[in-house]
Parts: structure tokens; C-alpha cells; sequence
């Protein structure tokens, strides 16, 4: 079922048709382009081409993980080859339910596809935990070089890195996210008196990117944080869902009933913060919830 989202004011907001893969001008005008159209994006993209191409005469592209010189393909995120490979390594998803990973065995590549679900699609780690989202779609594990680059998407010059992480995220998990025909794309909100101190809010920049992918609209303010809650890092597990609870609420105006909404944010550990947003949108009508996130936590912190 195709959802009609509305924002503020109840002004329809444009959503995905049930055909993957269709641009927003193919799913609004059934007309075929006429030549004069043609011509026109013929001409557009040779001016882009020309323009990006002076820009990095002048200023050289450089990979946005490690600072190295490279040489980017159109469409392609601005890493280097190195980079490209360690930020999504071999890890595949164990439970479509919470998210958890489990790394790919190279004598078994089938491991993970043929392993049959637990009852209702959760997996030990979840099976006790009630979660209003339906389920997570991890870029990888929250280790290592991914684990660095979350931490300096955070801070106030990580605006570059995020922007480059969800183009990444939008090509490596795109053929998971587009089976999901998401209507809206989501970020989980951050409070106004932290961002002020941030000077940067990486899961709006996350969802803009791969919203853009998508074809779908990103609405940042649909969630209202309504208080500065304490930072979820240090907290043990049933002090970080208390923390959240009663967190948020739905921005004014917002009609999203039978809507497929994915929800973004940069880095998933104990789920309480995505599914105290998921149980505001599924109280307001949304049909399904998806999280996207750039990390999964490995293990549950004490």
C-alpha cells in the first residue's frame, strides 16, 4: 500500500511509487521527454562535468576518511579504494530483526541466507527485548575504521564524512533499502541546545543523502526531540531506554497513516533511542519502521 504523507500545514508530500527504481520525474508525468528535453540534459551534465572538472583542477578531490589525493568516479562516494573496502568489511546481517552481524565465512558464503529465522524473526540477543521498529539494516559493526568514522561524523567538522558515508550507506545497502519501498525517510532528531554546541546533526545529514538516493522526501523535523535527554554512551541498557522514554513526539501537522518510514541514525547499540522514535511514528499511523544506520554495536554494554 502506497501511504500519502503530508507535512506541515497537511501540503501532500510527494511519495515512492511500488515500482523500484523510478526517478521522481518518471513517476510523476507518463509523457516520454521530448527532444528539446533531451537536449537540454544533454547540455546540463556537460556543464556539470565541466564544472567539477575545473573545481578539482583547482582543488583536488580528496578521500574524506583519510585525506588521501583521488581521482572520484561520477556517482561513486569520495573515498579512496582503501578506505571503500575497510569502512564496509565482510560482515553480513544475522537478524533482520535487531540488526545483529555476524561475519561472513569465506568457506560458507551461504551461512547467513540459508540460517533460518528464530520465531517472529529474533534472534537471542532480542528475543527478550521489545522493539517498535521492524527491523535494522546495519551498514557494518561498530569496530574499527567504521567505528572512527561515526565518532568524527559527530563532531563539527564532520559534516564532509557524513554527507560521503550516506552515499555509501545509499550504494551498499541499496538493493535492501529499495525492497522495503520506504514512503519518507526519517532522522532521529537531535535537541536544539545540543546541536547549537555540535554545530552539526549527522543522522539529518545521513538521511538527506540517502532520501536523495532514494527518490523519496526527508523529513527532518517529523520527529520533535521535546528534551535533552543525557547522552546514551555510559549508560547501561535499561538506564538507555528509561533515558529515551517520552522523548519524542510528532512534529505538528504530519499525517503519515499506512506510511513505510525509514528512520535514520548513525550508530545503533542497545535499539532504545530507535525505538522510542519507531513507537511515536507506528502511534501516529505509520504501517512498518525501518532503522538505518551506519553501525551496529557488537555486544550489548553493560
Amino acid at each position: 500500500m502506497n501511504a500519502e504523507v503530508h507535512g506541515c500545514g497537511n501540503t501532500p508530500v510527494p511519495t515512492s511509487s511500488g515500482t523500484l527504481g523510478e526517478t521522481p520525474a518518471e513517476m510523476t508525468s507518463s509523457n516520454p521527454p521530448s527532444r528539446a528535453d533531451l537536449g537540454r540534459g544533454v547540455v546540463a551534465r556537460w556543464c556539470r562535468r565541466t564544472w567539477l572538472a575545473a573545481v578539482n583542477l583547482v582543488l583536488p578531490p580528496r578521500c574524506a576518511f583519510c585525506g588521501v589525493d583521488i581521482e572520484p568516479e561520477d556517482g561513486e562516494p569520495l573515498l579512496c579504494e582503501t578506505c571503500n573496502r575497510l569502512l564496509v568489511p565482510g560482515w553480513r546481517l544475522g537478524c533482520r530483526r535487531c540488526g545483529t552481524l555476524v561475519p561472513q565465512v569465506p568457506e560458507q558464503p551461504e551461512f547467513v541466507a540459508s540460517k533460518p529465522l528464530p520465531p517472529a524473526g529474533r534472534c537471542l540477543r532480542c528475543r527478550r527485548q521489545p522493539y517498535y521498529f521492524d527491523g535494522v539494516i546495519p551498514l557494518g559493526p561498530y569496530r574499527d575504521e567504521l567505528r572512527q568514522a561515526v565518532v568524527r561524523m559527530k563532531q563539527r567538522t564532520g559534516d564532509h564524512l557524513a554527507g560521503t558515508m550516506g552515499e555509501l550507506y545509499a550504494q551498499r545497502r541499496a538493493n535492501e533499502v529499495a525492497a522495503f519501498r520506504p514512503d519518507v525517510v526519517v532522522p532521529i532528531p537531535m535537541h536544539w541546545s545540543r546541536q547549537m554546541v555540535r554545530r552539526t546533526n549527522s543522522p539529518e545529514i545521513l538521511a538527506a543523502r540517502i532520501s536523495r538516493h532514494l527518490g523519496v522526501p526527508s523529513e527532518g523535523a517529523m520527529l520533535v526531540r521535546r528534551r535533552n535527554t543525557l547522552p546514551q554512551a555510559g549508560l547501561p541498557p535499561t538506564k538507555r531506554f528509561e533515558n529515551v522514554r517520552g522523548a519524542f513526539r510528532l512534529g505538528r501537522g504530519y499525517a503519515i497513516k499506512d506510511a513505510r518510514v525509514l528512520l535514520v541514525d548513525d550508530v545503533l547499540t542497545t535499539g532504545a533511542t530507535c525505538s522510542e522514535a519507531a513507537k511515536v511514528l507506528r502511534k501516529a499511523g505509520a504501517q512498518i519502521v525501518l532503522a538505518a544506520v551506519v553501525a551496529r554495536t557488537d555486544q550489548p554494554r553493560a
